[in-house]
């Protein structure tokens, strides 16, 4: 028989992420695309997908909350949307119990969120003016290496030196990496420092708490940094088991949430 389900769409302005969730707040299903021109057929092929993987049907769904870049653009949520912070720290508390840190890599911006134990944001930060440290810097870098994204993570691993870039801008850094492929430095290493570089500028933007969360597309597509962020803080950093859809599954969540509000009021009249 179907079951109840609970829709969250974060719709970025790089790729568009939908989850899926059963009543206990498990992740059933969930489905990623660029997010492209239209963003609310991306958003209907996101859902689809990922009730097809739940095994679900639109009629299943309860309740559904949109966040992200594009979230009120979207034909099955009309009126339910939060913000990325909250969703990001509700799906990372559900992974990880206690205080934590949230560092959120995205394909055009960087957030760094604090929540205590029980959830409540504490703080949170946003880097919105540069590229620099975002997944989009690492797009510019491989299209300038003229090497495949997918690949840069692998070619990174294989590097024995760091070709540390001085520059907080991507223009700048664009020149810099030109400059080392110029003067013949190995292309591992060059990427090894664009690595090193995101992770530097990303950690420089707040104070860390001792339990430290990467999320995002860009870590769940290069491992390497989450190793590089845990060289740099000096212990290990923890990881969801679907780091580019956290903010998602919060949305899901907060469904969740809704719908069982509803149901308690029902049960007082």
């Amino acid at each position: 028989m179907a079951q109840p389900v609970y829709v969250g769409l974060d719709m970025g302005a790089s790729r568009t992420k939908v989850a899926v969730i059963d009543r206990h707040g498990a992740l059933l299903g969930h489905a990623v695309k660029k997010s492209g021109i239209d963003f609310a057929a991306t958003a209907a092929l996101c859902l689809d997908d990922s009730l097809q993987q739940a095994g679900a049907s639109r009629s299943d769904i309860v309740d559904a909350v949109a966040t992200g870049y594009g979230r009120n653009n979207v034909a099955f949520v009309t009126d339910k949307c939060k913000t990325e912070i909250g969703c990001h720290a509700k799906g990372c508390h559900f992974s990880f119990t206690g205080a934590i840190t949230i560092i959120d890599i995205g394909g055009q911006d960087n957030k760094i969120i604090k929540i205590d134990a029980e959830g409540r944001r504490d703080s949170f930060k946003m880097n919105r003016k540069c590229a620099a440290g975002t997944g989009a810097f690492l797009e510019e870098m491989s299209a300038r290496l003229d090497i495949p994204l997918e690949e840069m993570n692998n070619l990174a691993r294989q590097a024995t030196e760091t070709i540390k870039l001085g520059s907080y801008c991507t223009v700048f850094s664009a020149t810099e990496v030109l400059e080392n492929i110029r003067h013949g430095k190995p292309v591992a290493d060059i990427i090894k420092g664009i690595f090193y570089s995101m992770i530097q500028r990303v950690l420089e933007m707040d104070s860390l708490t001792e339990k430290v969360v990467l999320s995002g597309g860009v870590v769940a597509h290069n491992p390497y940094l989450v190793e590089m962020a845990a060289e740099l803080i000096g212990r290990p950093v923890l990881l969801p088991e679907f780091p580019q859809f956290t903010g998602a599954h919060g949305a899901a969540l907060y469904a969740l949430e809704a719908a069982n509000a509803v149901l308690v009021s029902e049960k007082d009249i």
